[in-house]
């Protein structure tokens, strides 16, 4: 659902007003911060006597100065957060913004001087530099990196809070689909046809090889308790999914025989990539659930790693003649938890020949 650092839900309209509510807010900030640290000075003291021309000059190169500053520090926030991002080095970040910031504020500073210069000289013209010119200086750059860090801190609490707001419903989502894929495991466990097949080969194998009978319940167990165990979890390592699925490969071969092939060839690298739990089962269980199994035609099911550390579930096509219903769960449940770990969603390929799902390892 995201796939980057910060991801603003907000629309071009909410974000443009924040930024004009900022900066106006910042403008009329920046006149009285300036009037609290000095209100003696001779700025203020001769406010009244200042032609408009020299007011309306100061009040559009001041606005202009905290649009500058305001623009500047999203843009450095935003690219920050590509690559330091608040909750990963809290003080690493803080000294590279305010740094960054800092330097954006002198060079605005020596520019906005440039201006004045040019566009007030009539009433400075011809005045030597004071003690009172230097203290405005002071206090004119004072001014500025308060405005500048107040700025600087709003943008990053609105990040922090948004950050926050979205992670929030993204985990809500990962739980509700991690509930969802729960919900399915435990209607496999109950499931009153899966467990009277598997009961009844149980029985059978017991009065006939009471050592594949004993292998027959184990993976029945281990099953059950994986699929308990994994249902709760994000992501689970590609070694555990592929224990959880022979397991329910082993059961489905000696209650269907030769009806259904399985061929299985995984990298041994691949093992400690990670996988959303259950997803090899859940496509096994899909290609069962849409395709016949005969003896006569065997549904081969391939589970193989390619060399883009992806996993592939691949099977043949052998249709149902009556369309099976299907719950919605399997496959659109991995392609959205997939999507919310913010990461490249699986591809499905079909034809006439296979059906395949190619679903990325993570790490």
């Amino acid at each position: 659902m995201m796939n980057q650092t910060s991801s603003y839900r907000d629309s071009f309209f909410t974000e443009m007003g924040k930024r004009v509510l900022i900066v106006v807010s910042a403008f009329f900030l920046h006149n009285i911060v300036s009037y609290l640290i000095d209100p003696l000075s001779y700025f203020w003291d001769n406010y009244p006597d200042h032609s408009w021309t020299f007011l309306l000059s100061d009040w559009l190169i001041s606005f202009l100065f905290c649009f500058a500053v305001s623009e500047a520090s999203i843009r450095i926030g935003k690219k920050l957060n590509e690559y330091i991002p608040w909750t990963e080095s809290p003080f690493k970040r803080l000294l590279l913004e305010s740094g960054a910031t800092l330097i954006v504020v002198l060079f605005l500073l020596y520019f906005q001087s440039l201006i004045f210069a040019a566009t007030l000289d009539d009433e400075t013209a011809g005045q030597p530099l004071t003690i009172e010119d230097t203290l405005e200086a002071v206090r004119w750059l004072a001014v500025s990196l308060i405005i500048s860090f107040v700025i600087m801190a709003i943008h990053t609490g609105d990040y922090l809070i948004t950050s926050w707001k979205n992670a929030a419903l993204k985990a809500m989502e990962l739980n509700q689909l991690a509930t969802e894929a729960e919900l399915q495991s435990l209607k496999l466990q109950l499931d009153p046809h899966f467990v009277f097949n598997n009961l009844s080969v149980l029985s059978e194998l017991i009065l006939t090889d009471q050592q594949l009978g004993h292998e027959y319940a184990e993976n029945f167990t281990k099953l059950y308790r994986c699929l308990l165990v994994h249902a709760k979890q994000d992501l689970v390592l590609l070694e555990d999914e592929l224990n959880l699925l022979q397991a329910y490969i082993f059961l489905l071969e000696q209650r269907i025989g030769d009806g259904l092939s399985f061929e299985i060839n995984i990298n041994e690298s691949c093992n400690q990539l990670q996988i959303p739990p259950m997803t090899l089962q859940m496509l096994v269980e899909n290609a069962l659930k849409h395709n016949k199994t005969r003896r006569s035609n065997p549904l081969r099911i391939r589970i193989f790693t390619d060399d883009r550390q992806n996993v592939v579930v691949e099977n043949t096509m052998i249709p149902l003649r009556t369309k099976v219903p299907s719950s919605g769960i399997g496959l659109t449940n991995i392609i959205r938890r997939y999507g919310l770990l913010g990461k490249i969603k699986p591809k499905i390929y079909h034809d006439n020949e296979k059906f395949s799902v190619t679903a990325p390892l993570l790490k």
